[in-house]
This record gives structure tokens, sequence and C-alpha cells, in this order.
């Protein structure tokens, strides 16, 4: 099959549209070809039946009149043989057979040709009518009247008619073959069936052509909400002409503009709003900066503090910290949302990384590591330590210690998995755990967190190519024991988008 031929099997397999177009012209042209060729094929047959029989009857009725007639009441045998002989004689082309009566009920017969044509080939429904008289009357001036029968015979078709002479008389019958004319009929048929076959055909490769040209917009204004799907917001389409697809062509390009304007004016509205965000922490950056140096003053002479004031002041310190954090997580979902974040890729070794990041935050009692030194993968130090800090300390703050972390590997990727032992996440919670400024609980709004800690652990593992899954671990009894924080992160950090575009973001974190 060469290729053109599966192109257009192809086309037709895939596109549905195109198919039934090409049934339905098929179907139609079929049925319409198909009943016209039945009309003219039963036209064409009457007409030629009719005009064969009725030239044939006439003949034999002529015949019956001019030379029947004329025989005397009672002929011999020889008689009826020699006139059947001369009946067909005439070129009629066919034979002929008179029956008498010798004396009152002995018939004879006389056949122009015997072999052909005898008494057992008139049916016998035929001969009673033929015999049957009819009383004359105003209406019905004949006795006897000529009747004729198709019958056939070996498969090939006859006309068979037969005729009494009124007064008395041997009654005659004529037999003659209808093979021509069925050879005739069925011509016409073979060429009517191929006229029909060449009118699906046609009809196909019309259909084939319609198809193409009303698909054609169609399929352009696939590739075009294609496009427009994929962001490319400015596509449009040409128009011409003013029938439907034009109008359709039309209203696509409207529904386009105005999509274009509403994205444009969102993000617009988006970068506005990201701006602010990026300019109100940077300047709440230099008051808490003078806040923080007080308040660490204020923290060191605590102790001599008037017990009154020592509460008023713990608040303001654990406030301050807490204002700080938030401000410093604010910058950096701005930078993941601005796509300015970049990895800074270095030789890790995870456990090292891993030890260092609990003894900063003097964790090494609460966590159980197990992870083998020597397993150095290129990632970006920082953001892993931003990654572990906020699993690992999410773990310590809600969960149950001791806190293990594992790490393992194969041959894509790194798995840093971390398990607490505390009564798990709620079902209902586990979809919006990395969604941003989302609390666990609703009973503990004011939490110590900002809502945003595992938030930023995702952006920083998916801008590294990999991913945080969140799940609960059940115990031998079928209980809940614990949460179970899985980091996979790809073994060639290399690979990964430094441009900040981290793909899907987690939608809005569990801080819990």
């Amino acid at each position: 099959m060469t290729k053109g031929n599966k192109g257009v099997l192809a086309r037709l397999r895939l596109s549905s549209l195109r198919l039934r177009l090409v049934v339905v012209f098929a179907l139609v042209a079929l049925t319409a070809a198909v009943s016209a060729s039945g009309i003219a094929y039963w036209l064409n047959r009457e007409a030629v039946l009719k005009r064969t029989q009725d030239s044939s009857l006439n003949a034999f009725r002529q015949e019956m009149q001019n030379r029947v007639a004329t025989l005397p009441l009672r002929p011999t045998q020889e008689d009826l043989r020699r006139t059947s002989e001369e009946m067909t004689a005439g070129g009629g082309g066919y034979q002929v057979l008179l029956l008498g009566e010798r004396a009152a009920g002995k018939p004879i017969v006389g056949a122009s040709d015997p072999d052909v044509f005898t008494l057992a080939d008139v049916p016998v429904a035929l001969r009673e009518a033929v015999d049957t008289r009819r009383p004359v009357t105003d209406a019905n001036p004949y006795a006897y009247h000529l009747f004729w029968q198709r019958t056939e015979r070996g498969g090939t078709p006859y006309l068979v008619g037969g005729t009494r002479i009124d007064g008395g008389g041997p009654a005659g019958y004529m037999f003659k073959s209808l093979a021509a004319e069925r050879a005739d009929l069925n011509s016409l048929a073979w060429s009517l069936g191929i006229a029909t076959g060449l009118a699906v055909i046609g009809s196909v490769l019309l259909a084939q052509v319609a198809a193409s040209t009303v698909l054609r917009p169609v399929r352009r204004l696939g590739e075009a909400a294609r496009q427009l799907g994929e962001g490319k917001l400015d596509t449009r389409l040409r128009v011409t002409g003013a029938d439907e697809l034009s109008d359709l062509s039309r209203t696509f390009n409207s529904a386009a503009e105005n999509l274009q304007k509403k994205v444009a004016d969102m993000s617009a509205r988006e970068e506005s709003s990201r701006r602010f965000v990026a300019d109100m922490s940077h300047e709440l950056r230099t008051p808490l900066t003078a806040l923080t140096a007080v308040t660490e003053v204020l923290e060191d002479e605590q102790d001599s503090l008037d017990p009154m004031i020592a509460p008023a002041v713990a608040l303001v310190v654990s406030e301050t910290r807490r204002l700080n954090d938030l401000v410093e997580n604010l910058m950096e979902v701005t930078r993941f949302d601005a796509g300015t974040a970049r990895l800074v890729l270095d030789e890790v070794d995870i456990a090292d990384q891993i030890t260092a990041c609990i003894d900063a935050r003097a964790w090494l009692d609460a966590v159980d590591l197990d992870a083998e030194r020597g397993i150095v993968v290129p990632l970006d130090p920082r953001r892993l330590d931003v990654i572990l800090a906020n699993l690992i300390g999410n773990a310590l703050k809600h969960g149950g210690s001791p806190v293990r972390v594992s790490v393992h590997t194969d041959d894509h990727e790194l798995v840093i998995t971390v398990r607490d032992h505390g009564p798990g996440i709620p079902e209902e919670v586990l979809p919006h755990v990395f969604d941003r400024f989302y609390k666990a609980s609703a009973q503990r709004p004011r939490s110590d967190g900002s809502g945003l800690g595992l938030s930023i652990a995702m952006e920083n593992a998916l801008i590294h190519g990999g991913t945080i899954s969140a799940a609960n671990s059940v115990g031998a009894d079928g209980a809940v024991d614990g949460a179970v924080f899985t980091l996979r992160l790809p073994r060639d950090a290399s690979a990964a988008d430094r441009t900040g575009d981290t793909g899907p973001r987690p939608g809005e974190g569990v801080d819990e």
C-alpha cells in the first residue's frame, strides 16, 4: 500500500466527521443510484417484454384468423400440422400447436415442432381460460379471447399464448422463447450496476473534496484553539467570505482578543500585586532590622526587668521574630512568583548536609538520621537546607518524637523521607498541605507558623526538578502512626530549569 493510500485511510480513521461525510455521501449516492437504476430497469423490462409480447401475440392472432379459420370443423391431424408449420413460417419466431377434434371427445394435435413445443408445455390454467366460452353481449362481442402467460422451462423464460376460433374449430397455442430479451435485460442490469458503482465511487471522491473544503477551516480553527490553549494569545484566524465558518472564525477571533485583553489585565494586576508585596517586604526590612536589634537588647535584659513588664517583652520578642520570618518568606515567595529564583549548584554530601541542618537548629537529640555518607549529589545547598528545615521542623512541631530521616537513592532519584510518630494529617487536609497560608487546624489560626513553610519547601523542590509528597503512615493495627513527607530530587539537578519557572505551583501550605 502506498503512502498516499495510507494517508487517506488514516484520515478516514482519525477524523470521524470526515468518515461520516463520506458515508453519508456514499449512502445518498447509493440510494439514489439504486432507486434510479431499479426504476429504469423495471421500465425497460416492461417495455421490452410488452413490445415482444404484443408483437408476437398480434402476429399469432392474425395467423389464427387467416389460416386456422379456413380449416374444416373437423380437420385431420395432417391439416393441423401443415397449418401450424405455415403459421411459423411467417417469421414470428414462435412455435405453434393446434388442438382440434376428429370426433366428439377425440382430440388431435398438430405441432410445428413437436420436439420444441408440446401440449404439456401449455399451463393447465391457460388451457382452461382458452376453452371457456363467454356470453356474447354488447360489451363482449367475442365468445373466445386471446390469453397469454409467461413461464419458464429449463431456466429459460417463454411466452405462451392461446385462443380459439369463434364459431367452432381448433384451438391454437403459440410458444415463444424470451431468451434474447432476457439477455438484453441482463446487459442492461450490468450497465446499470456499473453506473451505480461509478456513482458511488464518484460520490466518495466528491465527499472527500467536500470534506476537505469543509474541514480545512475546522482544522485551522482546531489548530488555532490548540495554540491559544498553549498560551499564544495573539493567535488569530484569517477570515474570508460570509458563510457560517467565516462567522465562526470571527467569533473565535473576537473571543481570542477578549481573552488576550483579560489575561493582559490579570497579568498586570498580578505583577502589580507581586511588586506591592516585594516593595512592602523590602520596606518592612528596615524597621524590622531596628526592631530586631531592640528586641535582642530587651531579650538580654529580660531577667532584670520588672516582672510585670517581662511577659510583654517576651511577646514583643517572639512576635518580632515571627514577623521577620514572615517577611523573609514573603520575599522568597515573591522571587519564585516573579521567576527570578535561581539554582546555585554544588556537590553536596547528603548525610553531611542533613547533619548540618539538624545541628544548626539543635535538633540532634530529637532526630534519628539514617543516611550513608558518601552520597554526593549536585544540588543547591541553601535551598536543600530550607526544604529539610521546613520538613523536619514541621515534624517536630506537630508530630511526635523521634523524627526519623531516611535517605536512599536509585539510578535517577535521591529520596529523603521524614517521618514522625504523631497523630498524622487529617485526610481532608492532605490535599492542601502545600497550599499557601493554609492552616491544618481551624482551632489554631494564630499558630507560630506563617502558612508558607511547606509551600516554600515545595517551590525549592520543584526548581530542582523534584517534588514532595505527604501521606500518613499506617501501623500494623491499621491505625495512623504519624505523617510521612517524601522528598524526591533528581540525581542530576543540572538539567533542571534554572530560570525559576518551576512548573505547576502549589496553590496557596500548611504550616501545621
